[in-house]
């Protein structure tokens, strides 16, 4: 029994060292996850991009300025005299959080009246949002106590603080559009990159290989109904974040729903390229795994704050598509802006559609001679 027992474990083993691929992405994926988390989960937040209207600039405006330049936690992006230069800021995600100073600031402060200081914060992260204005205050209650201890009397800094496109700071608003890329990508990568691998383990892609289908049109369609799936799956979560969790719809829907089948045809294409790089289904579902849910859920401003994270995953972060989707559906849903703010991350998209299914083809291409 023992023998027996210790003959099937040689044997899987000797067939685990066999299949190279699986085993090596197994080896890896740990450190992969430990270095990804190690770096992405972060609660505090740096870099906040910052931006500051003084529409009459004095003594004091300055010193509370020079303040916000000289703590670590803020980047001052802009300088504007007047509020209505910065909402344009705010729409296209330029800037995280804007500080408004009372004009003749120094003037209400020597008279011993309140001066006013208007913080307006982009909440549609609402965890960051709160953290955000929390630094802001802390800088100018810090002036406000400085000022105070030089002798000048019954000094008062009155801040008033707003949340922009999240006044509520519901979390949900923030998780369900990173959800909706989570079940775009589980949908149109996995699947893909499993059904052709699945193909190619049985021995039937050999037959669509004699026929007379060119490459591209074999990959076209075995991805067409999953792109149909995609978008169906599209529909059923924007219906139940409307229904069920009262999501806001502030921009377009048919705008949003465009921007699913972009996002779905790049991970589409992604599944494409994966299940054309691997042997086996079991590899191809690793891959696809390793290759799209993990960075989709770390490196895309879904749950972590990207500017907390270190240089190089921010800039790693630029070829994961569930970033810039992200930004997209967050910039429609919670902020109602179109097209004219969205184009950059919309020809991104596209672009990466194009380039992943220009080499999945080339790759599939290159398996076939």
């Amino acid at each position: 029994m023992i023998s027996t027992l210790g003959a099937f474990v040689t044997k899987e083993i000797r067939h685990i060292l066999r299949d190279r691929q699986t085993l090596t992405i197994l080896l890896l994926m740990p450190l992969v996850q430990v270095v990804l988390f190690g770096y992405a989960l972060r609660s505090d937040v740096r870099d906040v991009r910052l931006a500051i209207v003084d529409p009459s600039p004095d003594y004091a405006t300055l010193e509370l300025r020079n303040r916000f330049q000289a703590a670590r936690r803020f980047k001052i992006v802009a300088t504007e005299r007047s509020i209505s230069r910065i909402e344009p800021l705010f729409r296209k995600s330029k800037i995280d959080l804007v500080v408004s100073l009372d004009p003749d600031f120094a003037a209400h402060i020597e008279a011993g009246e309140p001066a006013r200081v208007f913080i307006a914060v982009d909440a549609s992260d609402p965890n960051t949002g709160s953290t955000m204005q929390a630094y802001a205050r802390a800088v100018i209650a810090e002036y406000e106590q400085d000022l105070g201890a030089k002798g000048a009397s019954a000094v008062r800094i009155a801040p008033e603080v707003r949340m922009r496109f999240n006044p509520t700071l519901e979390s949900v608003n923030l998780f369900i559009p990173g959800l909706i890329a989570l079940v775009l990508t589980l949908v149109s990568a996995l699947m893909t990159a499993i059904s052709l691998s699945r193909e190619k383990e049985r021995g039937t892609l050999e037959i669509l290989l004699v026929s007379p289908l060119r490459p591209w049109q074999i990959i076209v369609g075995k991805v067409l109904p999953y792109l149909a799936l995609a978008f169906a799956n599209a529909l059923t979560a924007l219906l139940a974040a409307w229904l069920i969790f009262d999501v806001p719809f502030r921009g377009s829907v048919t705008l949003l729903l465009v921007e699913c089948i972009i996002y779905s045809m790049v991970s589409l294409a992604i599944g494409v390229l994966v299940a054309t790089l691997t042997a086996t289904q079991r590899v191809a579902m690793l891959v696809a795994l390793l290759a799209t849910m993990l960075p989709s859920t770390l490196l895309s401003g879904m749950v972590f704050p990207l500017a907390s994270m270190p240089r190089i995953l921010q800039v790693l972060s630029n070829v994961v598509p569930a970033k810039w989707f992200i930004v997209v559906a967050r910039g429609i849903m919670l902020k109602g802006v179109g097209l004219e703010h969205l184009w950059k991350e919309t020809l991104v998209l596209t672009g990466m559609t194009m380039a992943f299914m220009i080499i999945a083809v080339r790759s599939f291409k290159a398996r076939v001679a």
